[in-house]
């Protein structure tokens, strides 16, 4: 299994590389969060000696039964957790104990929550907003409109650190088919930036997953969220 991950994880490294190159982009500056959902401990233990970083869960309670297991290997190795997937307000203060990075903010209300439990344990939680890029009713996130508003609302908390915004566009076997949805994630983005809503400090984009990060990366991904092509069709 190490062999077949390592050889998964040169191929996606690779690619990575080549999309920046397209791109005229520097690939430091675009990091692959390896989504471990339903991946054992071994496997993960050998995801992080073999050089990840940042380690993405989609639930609270599966992270909960593998992050304090994986306590010391990612603290001598330095790994960030992310949570990418949808959070209950009723979850908040277990996520803030977990997870290094809060991607998944979609509403005032969870800002808010995450914010008062930072202060709590005296600490600046760098998070993402969630768009739903597709207004579909099935994903969370908040709708296009309402981005910089909900950005101009969150900057002003003192124990949240916003990054950037994060997004999974509608599924489309033609990776292409997603370049709009990234496009428009950026434009997003530079227009927070841009007009002093967001700070200097929200750079990021959380954007592209198995299927489409090459794209993603040639529209301006800083993080790829990648799980099937390094791990194999979950079961």
């Amino acid at each position: 299994m190490r062999r077949k991950l390592s050889e998964n994880l040169k191929r996606i490294e690779g690619r990575i590389a080549e999309a920046c190159r397209r791109s005229k982009r520097d690939p430091a500056r675009v990091r692959l969060i390896a989504v471990t959902k339903s991946a054992p401990l071994e496997v993960i233990r050998h995801l992080v000696e073999l050089g990840v970083r940042d380690l993405g869960e989609n639930r609270v309670q599966e992270a909960a039964a593998k992050i304090p297991e994986l306590d010391a290997i990612a603290g001598e190795h330095q790994v960030q957790w992310h949570l990418i997937g949808h959070l209950q307000s009723n979850k908040a203060r277990r996520a803030v104990e977990l997870f290094d990075v809060v991607q998944s903010i979609d509403s005032l209300k969870l800002a808010e929550r995450l914010d008062n439990i930072a202060g709590e344990f005296d600490q600046r939680l760098p998070a993402f907003i969630e768009v739903n890029l597709g207004g579909e009713e099935s994903k969370s996130g908040v709708a296009p409109d309402q981005v910089l508003r909900l950005c101009e609302q969150v900057g002003k908390f003192a124990n949240l650190e916003l990054k950037g915004l994060m997004a999974v566009p509608p599924f489309s076997e033609n990776p292409e088919d997603a370049r709009p949805f990234f496009q428009r994630l950026r434009q997003l983005r530079d227009e927070a930036r841009d007009t002093g809503i967001a700070g200097p400090d929200f750079k990021d984009l959380s954007m592209g997953m198995s299927g489409d990060f090459e794209v993603a990366i040639e529209e301006g991904a800083t993080f790829v969220r990648i799980g099937t092509a390094l791990f194999g069709a979950r079961v």
